[in-house]
């Protein structure tokens, strides 16, 4: 099976073309630049690179989130676009699962983390048996210091990974101590060829109904649903006072 693997869902992009259980290419950067223009010219550039034709595709693979509302849906975008119009199979799959893969042979609980914003994270928890990472809680978004209160029961070690683990690792090590280990750089970044060969296991969904995974509403639908209620609150105040 050929898979073309694209993730724009955090600062991370990275698109790659699977063949089977070998990768034909990956091209992946660490960079706030916008995602927008980049993300097309780095797929056309792969198909060069890794010599393989569009339509030589077999299934798309694409990180449906949680992480950066911009990026998501740019990645979920384009995954969705190129499948409906070459009639390819489509298969998305949760951002910090894909990440929590670099901890395969940790011997403990892995626990991969996106900052959004305001003291709260993206995160879950996974663990592995050498052979495959499962999740053992679900992704989630919450409140770090929440999170790490439920992390203080478990009794092994915890791998936390991603690239946002700078802004909160000393909170992290105030809770847990020796508990947590910090995963080293080459750890923290997702691969996209993981995701395409994750990607192979699972059934594919139909590309119209596919939907993003952004476990919060972005902050300008968030405010538009707040003034929706507050209208509705003042109507219902006035119609109040008229029956009155």
């Amino acid at each position: 099976m050929n898979v073309l693997a694209i993730d724009s869902s955090n600062v991370v992009m990275g698109v790659a073309i699977t063949k089977g259980d070998t990768v034909l290419g990956e091209l992946i950067t660490n960079s706030k630049k916008n995602h927008s223009v980049r993300l097309m010219l780095a797929i056309e550039q792969l198909f060069i690179d890794a010599g393989i034709k569009p339509e030589e595709i077999d299934r798309i693979a694409v990180a449906e989130g949680p992480g950066s509302y911009t990026g998501v849906r740019i990645g979920v975008t384009i995954a969705k676009t190129m499948a409906w119009a070459m009639k390819k199979e489509l298969v998305g799959l949760s951002s910090l699962e894909i990440l929590a893969q670099n901890g395969l042979y940790f011997n403990g609980y892995l626990c991969p983390l996106f900052d959004a914003r305001r003291g709260q994270v993206y995160t879950g928890l996974y663990r592995s048996n050498s052979t495959e990472v499962q999740a053992i809680e679900s992704d989630r978004l919450i409140l770090l210091t929440d999170w790490l209160a439920q992390l203080q029961s478990l009794d092994q070690p915890i791998l936390f990974l991603g690239n946002d683990l700078a802004l909160h690792w000393d909170r992290i090590q105030a809770f847990l101590g020796r508990q947590a280990v910090r995963a080293r750089y080459t750890e923290n970044n997702p691969r996209p060829s993981t995701l395409a060969f994750l990607a192979q296991k699972y059934p594919p969904v139909e590309a119209h109904a596919f939907t993003p995974r952004y476990l919060q509403l972005a902050e300008a639908e968030a405010k538009w649903l707040a003034k929706q209620e507050q209208k509705g609150q003042e109507n219902g105040s006035l119609h109040t006072k008229s029956d009155d």
